[in-house]
């Protein structure tokens, strides 16, 4: 609609001046050193709703960061849609590895370099600014609720509880969000399911203490080198994860499914150019694109132990330390396979060391169904804005809470993200390009009337 181009045109300078203001704030939810900067976020997150034209907005104290709420009923026989997303981000670390500061942001060849441009304040953000594009020009079709976490980098704990005790206040007809990747501005996706998650820290301890690596090297063992042989061994020589039952009960997709998904355009040697990798690794007789959609993983995400400081200190260490985590596919229970991890990690163990496992938290898997009225709604504005439907793929990351979403409140989710797999998600110098913000903030308007139209 030509209104909603006009206010857009006119505004686009102030939309990125407020969102370059979320980015300067440092709400790293993992980290108790930035809980006053993740409340502050809160607030700022509240501010800009009602500022947009959101009503009854609030701060939600939670046992943990505070959840915002806001909405905008026109008429309670009209669709609601509640938009999810999060104003939490990843810890930054490690900070000498960023070309700029990651709380610093910085645009450069078109994009806005910072931590959270795209996971998920840019594209959360999208959401606000084209509700406030309807509001003001008086075109709102259907009702809107806002419920923007401050909890979904650490597994979204409390917003479990919140959702048990507001299903009055969340009901809605769709869940939309905005947390995903498309395959390129040039050939848009949807995503049409995610991965669940595991995620898990073992400790593995040796002797008492510390021990001189001469004096007691090649009699004790060594508890780095035991988690790191575990660890290998947890894949096979065609990269089967080899717990026993982990893929008991996933859900397999049939050769028609599994041709319509690598029918997308994908170029293998600009993947590895763009990583810096000379060959791709993972799962024998699957995809690229398969081996990270539709098929289970497990990934050390870091280890530590010993001296690691600068110059050197010949110790064999009393302790080994590694979190790992697991995506999941359907039909696996993220509480099932962190069971079985415990149990193998334990029984593979040598007596020589004592292994302790902790579950972090975790998510189940979500597929979303494409006959859905509101899956044709998004679809229909992807085509409307960038002249092309969009091609359905399986995203490879996890947003634990959307499984809940349709538990509790009975709710379908649409997941129509505008990242990019190469904006660097909870690594240094994460990006956003400034195209796909204003692209987001073109198409969101359109799947609410398209929504409001197919609901009638």
């Amino acid at each position: 609609m030509q209104v909603w181009k006009d206010y857009q045109v006119q505004n686009k300078d102030r939309f990125l001046e407020e969102l370059l203001e979320l980015l300067r704030i440092p709400s790293v939810s993992a980290d108790s050193r930035f809980n006053p900067d993740v409340k502050n976020c809160a607030e700022a997150v509240k501010l800009r709703l009602q500022e947009a034209g959101a009503e009854k907005v609030e701060v939600c104290p939670t046992a943990g960061h505070p959840i915002v709420y806001g909405e905008k009923i026109i008429d309670p026989k009209l669709p609601t849609v509640l938009v999810y997303g999060h104003y939490d981000v990843q810890p930054a670390d490690p900070l000498e590895l960023w070309d700029s500061g990651p709380f610093e942001p910085v645009i450069k060849d078109e994009k806005i370099y910072a931590r959270g441009s795209a996971d998920d304040k840019g594209q959360f953000y999208m959401h606000v600014k084209a509700f406030e594009t309807m509001s003001k020009t008086n075109t709102l079709p259907c009702n809107i609720k806002f419920m923007i976490e401050g909890e979904e980098e650490v597994g979204s704990a409390n917003l479990g509880i919140f959702i048990k005790e507001n299903k009055e206040r969340l009901k809605a007809d769709v869940v939309l969000i905005s947390d995903t990747a498309m395959i390129s501005l040039e050939n848009p996706s949807l995503d049409t399911g995610l991965r669940g998650l595991s995620y898990m820290e073992v400790e593995v301890t040796g002797p008492n203490r510390d021990l001189h690596s001469g004096v007691y090297g090649g009699a004790v063992a060594n508890p780095a080198t035991i988690l790191c042989k575990m660890i290998a061994s947890m894949h096979d020589e065609n990269n089967h994860i080899t717990i026993p039952g982990f893929y008991d009960k996933v859900q397999d997709l049939s050769q028609a499914e599994r041709d319509a998904l690598n029918a997308a355009p994908f170029d293998e040697a600009e993947y590895k150019a763009d990583l810096g990798v000379e060959d791709l690794w993972g799962e024998k007789g699957y995809s690229t694109i398969e081996r990270t959609g539709i098929r289970p993983t497990l990934e050390v995400n870091g280890i530590w132990g010993g001296y690691t400081g600068e110059g050197s200190k010949t110790v064999l260490p009393s302790k080994a330390f590694a979190k790992i985590s697991m995506r999941l596919v359907p039909n696996q229970d993220w509480i099932e396979i962190s069971q079985l991890f415990q149990a193998h990690f334990e029984k593979i163990a040598p007596k020589s060391v004592k292994v302790k496992v902790t579950t972090h938290h975790g998510g189940s898997p979500y597929v979303t169904p494409t006959d859905h009225i509101a899956f044709k709604a998004a679809n229909d504005a992807i085509q409307a804005t960038f002249g092309k439907a969009p091609i359905p793929m399986r995203g490879g990351g996890s947003i634990p809470i959307v499984a809940l979403f349709e538990k509790e409140l009975g709710l379908k989710t649409i997941l129509m993200g505008f990242g990019l797999d190469s904006d660097n998600l909870h690594s240094p110098n994460e990006k956003y390009g400034l195209a796909n913000f204003y692209k987001g903030i073109e198409t969101i308007p359109y799947f609410h009337k398209y929504f409001a139209e197919l609901s009638k």
